[in-house]
């Protein structure tokens, strides 16, 4: 969980340093200040996020894995589907069906990958 939030902190940081800050006549140019404030919150925002879905996957994998009894590739991806569509669901059915393929396919590619 803390290497989740490690990099998900790291792709808040650059994620806030490339967002344009465009003043407009009604809304001055920001200060020092009020941009660090920013890059913090946008950092940990990304980073909580990050070790959510860590700790979320992590969870359905190995209780899978204990029901299971066997440690193979289909565990990861069944926890990818089912992590997936969990995050999906919260923006309707279709994503999280959406999101159920998506992370178990990567899931798969991941295992696939680490294991060959």
């Amino acid at each position: 969980m803390p290497s989740g939030f490690v990099l998900g902190g790291g792709i808040g940081l650059f994620a806030a340093s490339v967002t344009p800050t465009i003043p407009t006549p009604d809304k001055p140019q920001p200060t020092a200040r009020e941009v660090l404030r920013e890059l913090k919150v946008s950092t940990l925002s990304y980073g909580k996020n990050f070790a959510a879905i860590g700790f979320m996957f992590s969870g359905v994998e190995c209780a899978i894995e204990s029901y299971r009894g066997k440690t193979d590739w289909k565990n990861g991806t069944y926890a990818g589907g089912i992590t997936g569509g969990i995050l999906g669901l919260r923006a309707g059915v279709k994503a999280g069906v959406v999101g159920a393929f998506g992370f178990a396919v990567f899931s798969f590619a991941i295992d696939y990958y680490m294991r060959h």
